[in-house]
């Protein structure tokens, strides 16, 4: 039996979670393509899926072997393709590992704008905001607004978009306790962090006239971007979020930019890959696409450019 067939059979299955849709797909009968996962696991002395009459599941030793099938089998379409003089067009599921905050309207337009030109490439996105093994688990991409000398040695990070954040708050919170007309009014307002900023609420922002140190008063530490947004539109204080998902509701009047021309604070994001010669074409393209859409939110709000 035809190992290399067998394991485009497993990864169908793997990926559907159903023996009948893969068989379907490939033009095999349910039974062949049982036949063909029995045949890689006789051969790896192992089990690779969990079978019950209702569904397919992998099995630890399953999903690695998946997450590495994959990554082959990817990559030999993309060789086949090449050595056949074929334009080679990117396909597959595309992986990514992404910050909460990326799920946002401006980013939503983006990944549909590359899906209406890439229409064979199928996004699987984590919004967990862990920091995931692209290799172990399988992913092929992780956008982190990160320094690159903070990654592992084995991993490429290249920049690919600006991210401004704002300083917000609700009009309710600045009506009840001020609106602050300059950086020493921060001090003691009430501040909803993200896990990782100094939970003192001690911070030293730029701005145009220098540095200065503030000192706010924390009043919710979360690793979960929504929540601290959800909790500054009910006016529990200030918050440092992306710009990206606060443009609508600063337009719509139920968030204000605290002091903008004096609170400045940006970062990059960067795709950031594991280290190979070569990536596949779904992988380049969506990088690329990202990097010509670096100005997607800017400071003066032209969110959406020409392209």
């Amino acid at each position: 039996m035809d190992t290399l067939t067998s394991l485009r059979v497993f990864c169908t299955v793997a990926e559907l979670k159903n023996f009948t849709a893969a068989a379907d797909r490939l033009g095999l009968s349910p039974a062949m393509a049982s036949k063909h996962v029995m045949h890689l696991e006789k051969r790896l002395g192992s089990r690779l899926l969990n079978r019950t009459s209702r569904s397919v599941s992998m099995t630890e030793t399953g999903t690695l072997y998946f997450n590495q099938a994959r990554l082959l089998l990817d990559g030999l379409d993309e060789v086949e393709d090449a050595v056949s003089n074929v334009t080679v067009t990117p396909r597959g599921t595309l992986r990514l590992s992404v910050p909460m905050w990326f799920a946002n309207t401006p980013i939503a337009r983006v990944i549909a704008e590359y899906h209406q030109r890439y229409p064979d490439v199928c996004f699987d996105m984590d919004f967990s905001g862990r920091l995931v093994n692209l290799v172990d688990e399988g992913f092929d991409l992780a956008l982190r607004a990160t320094s690159p000398d903070r990654l592992d040695p084995g991993l490429i990070a290249r920049p690919v978009m600006d991210a401004p954040f704002h300083l917000v708050a609700s009009p309710a919170y600045l009506t009840r306790t001020g609106r602050p007309s300059k950086v020493g009014d921060l001090n003691g307002h009430s501040i909803l962090l993200y896990k990782g900023m100094n939970p003192s609420g001690s911070m030293t922002l730029d701005g145009p006239k220098g540095q200065a140190t503030v000192k706010f008063r924390p009043v919710m530490l979360s690793e979960n971007e929504i929540m601290l947004h959800l909790a500054a539109l009910e006016g529990m204080g200030l918050v440092f979020l992306p710009a990206w998902m606060t443009q609508t509701d600063i337009a719509e009047g139920r968030l204000e930019v605290v002091l903008p021309e004096e609170v400045m604070f940006s970062t990059t994001l960067h795709a950031v890959y594991p280290s190979r010669k070569y990536l596949s074409a779904k992988v380049r393209t969506f990088i690329d696409f990202l990097a010509s859409r670096k100005n997607l939110c800017s400071e003066t709000g032209e969110d959406w450019p020409a392209g």
